[in-house]
């Protein structure tokens, strides 16, 4: 390995490193960041050691991750371009820090829920029609 070639996705240290500066481009981020901070209220001290969690499950295989990520996301106004910048911010945050298979897992992650979420926003905000 060179000295400049990034490490892979391989402990918990790099799941906060990755966690917290993505979040931290969120909170930057004038579409996301209003969502997170004015609608949704999120209290940053409780709801990143979930995302620890969460990609900590999905990345290494723990399984301390408790909760249904998609149901606190239905009151939000949120929809494609929401996702899609999420989406874009969280593949330039991996590949910023790292490089290798699991990095690679976690975009593929990533945009399988940016996908998922978004297409079942799009069911739940639909009106029905019986016609």
């Amino acid at each position: 390995m060179s000295s400049n070639a990034l490490p892979d996705i391989q402990t918990e240290a790099d799941i906060k490193a990755l966690v917290d500066s993505f979040y931290d481009r969120v909170n930057a981020d004038p579409l996301l960041g209003p969502v997170f901070n004015d609608v949704a209220h999120v209290n940053w001290a409780a709801h990143l050691p979930r995302m620890y969690d969460f990609w900590s499950g999905l990345l290494l295989h723990t399984s301390r991750y408790q909760g249904q990520p998609f149901a606190k996301h239905i009151p939000l106004p949120i929809g494609s371009g929401h996702f899609q910048q999420w989406l874009h911010l969280f593949c330039r945050t991996v590949d910023s820090l790292f490089a290798g298979p699991v990095a690679q897992e976690a975009k593929l992650r990533a945009g399988s829920i940016a996908h998922v979420f978004e297409t079942r926003m799009r069911v739940v905000n639909k009106p029905l029609s019986i016609l």
